[in-house]
């Protein structure tokens, strides 16, 4: 049974209801001499008010067609949020004298922010003494903000801590979300002498923030706030002078100002403003407090300057002058001391510089802090071809490497007296390994998560000395979850030019095979798609389903080959090393085409799109995400945010014929097909969203439509919301539990089936 087979029928018929159809509107949108008709390009004008009831109606109309699947999204609503601990404490990370962590509250959408006075027998670590009900960290992972349990010294689950008497509340975030349908933050940055907090909101969706402070001795906002920011900010010095970033028009972040607290902004100073269109700019403040570090990258290039937080009206110092296709990053160290003749770093302050100059997977070198040219780099983790070096942070005593090898993320530790070198033990493959918040300089703590398909996201303090690895708490999952009843393991499909795609699985141990199956993609950016645990998934998991991740090209899971692969002229692998990992799959007895679905956000939406287009009868369901699929109009269009940046990713088809015929070739929107019924879609969409425009899912879905009225196609827009969609832990999961259900039902041709037991999974 193939996918369109399968949902021939109209989905008129099925929902009782018609979907909206919006008028057409021809334009031509081609370029070169090409004639290329886009109906609803009117549908990209925010401010037409028949723009706005359309998708109104796309959103009635998405009631009505799921209306079914009320009681089974109830449902399966209920079994998540059961299996999660709404009421937690995060794990207490030091800094200073203080123990910071975050709290949630059952009930409430948002976080509270908090911090309490650190044990006097606290070590330099990142979380020292837990004291009474806590333990350091956040742990990361699908379920990040929605509540975690903690572990004991016992490793016994110890539930949540009682309030402390001394607790500080910085920021309730659901105070900031009162009146708006979203909130997010884009900085939360106390000051080095913890007496002021700046933080920035976006109630949009938009992710233009408005930054304020707060006065931590006396826990009041004071006066002055900046308008129109972006992600990033920097203390140049103890809490009254803060870098700041802000975006241009087209949302590139591209000045860098210094704002003086307590004083009005228009008196704040332009530290740097990036005028290439191809740059973004950054600001942080290096581990050891010397320096504050302003990044300026494109796609391929980058330039870092910076300025000693001693002196903040020193001018501000490149380290090495771009050059086209070179990219570094920095790190600092204060360097061993000046009688040291060996050892990993030269005496006195250094820069490490992490760098693909010369080395294709990057090289970890180390370079004097008053000689940062390249020709004084020396290398200290040589370039590997098998291994691709991501980061690289610099402590008192050791540096941490964060290196990919063979699909998975890996840490090495290097002893900065000694030189000598090793990995921290995995117990699982495939797993996630990273570093979490260790913001101490002068620590032998190593705080990192580790993740698999199934094992809950797991915070660890590493002593680097002992090699001896401390669980301060495992993401918990109530309920009855047994890790032991999930499987996971590593597959290889072979692409259509022979290259081996790496796929990461995970499934009940008693499902039965072949099964309903999700396929998640993504494949660009060189942004990898680490296998992580979900305790949102085990709902379907525990329908029989497995889950898939296809480390296809495009992204960066085996190295910056894997990138280049996938990117410009070489972006159709990402498609169909995709349906490679499809094909395997069926072959391999796990699934059919009948019972296989595919889902994908944002450029993980064009893949979605694109394999639709190729191959129709290989899916029943999809789900795309805020998906870029007109990416042609997009990537033509100068004035639009991000574009002339995303050139180096896609190509620029307004100079170059070549790039445009070939984004042609595989643009979702120009590729509609009217000679077959697509796969069960469900599309989303934010009307804020200035990376993905809602236009694009909006034509997308109504061009799908138009050229098959079978198509059975539904649209979600969130009209208070952005890129990330529901800013509320609760309204997330609704939403997830609205896709599962989608899911569920799309590859359940007869009756829906509940959770599976153990007595009814056969091998």
């Amino acid at each position: 049974m193939n996918g369109p087979t399968h949902h021939a029928k109209s989905a008129t018929s099925r929902a009782g209801a018609s979907p909206p159809v919006p008028p057409r509107r021809p334009v031509d949108v081609g370029a070169h001499g090409d004639r290329r008709i886009d109906d609803y390009g009117w549908l990209s004008d925010r401010d037409d008010p028949e723009v706005l009831a359309y998708l109104e109606s796309e959103n009635a109309y998405t009631d009505s067609a799921l209306a079914h699947l009320r009681a089974l999204r109830d449902e399966l609503y209920a079994e998540m949020v059961a299996r999660i601990q709404e009421t937690d404490l995060s794990v207490p990370v030091r800094k200073g004298p203080w123990l910071y962590y975050s709290r949630t509250i059952q009930g409430r959408n948002y976080a509270l922010h908090c911090r309490r006075p650190a044990p006097s027998d606290a070590g330099a670590g990142p979380g020292g003494s837990a004291g009474p009900g806590g333990g350091p960290g956040d742990a990361a992972g699908e379920d990040a903000g929605s509540g975690r349990g903690q572990e004991g010294a016992s490793g016994r689950h110890a539930g949540l801590a009682p309030a402390h008497d001394d607790e500080q509340v910085l920021l309730d975030e659901n105070l900031l979300a009162e009146g708006h349908e979203h909130l997010s933050l884009g900085t939360f940055d106390v000051s080095p002498d913890h007496c002021m907090l700046a933080y920035s909101v976006d109630t949009t969706g938009g992710e233009r923030f408005e930054l304020r402070f707060c006065d931590l001795t006396t826990g009041n906002d004071i006066a002055d706030v900046v308008a129109n920011t972006s992600y990033g900010t920097a203390w140049g010095d103890d809490g009254t002078m803060l870098y700041y970033v802000r975006p241009d028009e087209a949302m590139r972040p591209f000045q860098v100002w210094r704002h003086r607290v307590a004083t009005d902004s228009a008196s704040d100073v332009l530290v740097l403003q990036e005028d290439d269109e191809r740059f973004f700019v950054g600001v942080a403040r290096t581990r050891d407090d010397a320096y504050v570090v302003v990044d300026i990258q494109s796609k391929v290039t980058s330039e870092v300057h910076v300025l000693p937080c001693g002196d903040l009206d020193a001018p501000l110092r490149v380290i090495e002058p771009r050059r086209d296709g070179i990219e570094y990053s920095i790190d600092h160290h204060p360097g061993a001391p000046r009688e040291a003749s060996d050892g990993l770093l030269p005496a006195g302050g250094v820069f490490l510089v992490l760098t693909n100059d010369g080395a294709e997977n990057f090289r970890l070198a180390v370079t004097p802090d008053e000689e940062t040219g390249r020709e004084n780099w020396r290398d200290i983790v040589p370039g590997q071809a098998e291994v691709r070096i991501e980061h690289a942070e610099a402590f008192a005593g050791h540096v941490v490497v964060h290196e990919r090898a063979d699909a998975e993320t890996r840490l090495r530790v290097i002893d900065v007296a000694t030189a000598q070198a090793h990995l921290v033990a995995q117990p699982e493959h495939p797993s996630t390994i990273a570093g979490t918040l260790n913001p101490e300089f002068a620590t032998q703590t190593y705080r990192y998560v580790y993740t698999s398909l199934v094992t809950p996201a797991s915070v660890f303090d590493y002593d680097v000395g002992s090699r001896h690895a401390t669980l301060r708490k495992r993401q918990p999952v109530l309920g009855d979850f047994d890790a032991s009843r999930y499987r996971t393991s590593r597959l290889w499909a072979r692409a259509d030019d022979g290259e081996r795609v790496p796929i990461s699985i995970v499934s009940r141990t008693d499902r039965a095979e072949p099964g309903p199956l999700l396929l998640y993609g993504y494949g660009s950016y060189e942004i990898s798609i680490d296998p992580s645990f979900s305790s949102l998934r085990l709902s379907l998991l525990d329908r029989g389903f497995a889950f898939a991740i296809a480390h296809v090209r495009g992204g960066g899971e085996m190295g910056r080959h894997w990138y280049e692969d996938g990117k410009l002229l070489n972006k159709r692998h990402t498609f169909t090393d995709f349906l490679a990992c499809a094909r395997h799959l069926v072959e391999g007895g796990w699934t059919t085409p009948g019972q296989l679905a595919a889902r994908g956000g944002s450029a993980g939406g064009l893949l979605i799109g694109a394999v639709a287009n190729l191959a129709p009868e290989a899916f029943a369901a999809l789900v795309a995400e805020v998906p870029f699929v007109d990416c042609l109009t997009t990537i033509l269009d100068e004035s639009l945010p991000l574009t002339v940046t995303e050139w180096e990713e896609w190509g620029n088809p307004v100079d170059d014929p070549a790039v445009y015929a070939y984004m042609k070739t595989y643009s979702p929107y120009d590729n509609v097909r009217d000679d077959v019924t697509y796969p069960k879609m469900f599309v989303t969409a934010g009307l804020n969203d200035p990376r993905v425009a809602f236009w694009e899912p909006a034509k997308w879905v109504a061009r799908m439509r138009a050229a098959n009225p079978a198509n059975d196609v539904v649209l979600k827009t969130e009209l208070g919301a952005g890129h990330q969609g529901p800013s509320g832990r609760y309204d997330a999961w609704r939403d997830e539990a609205l896709i599962s259900a989608f899911l569920v039902d799309a590859l359940s041709p007869h009756d829906v089936p509940g959770p599976a037991r153990e007595d009814t999974l056969r091998d």
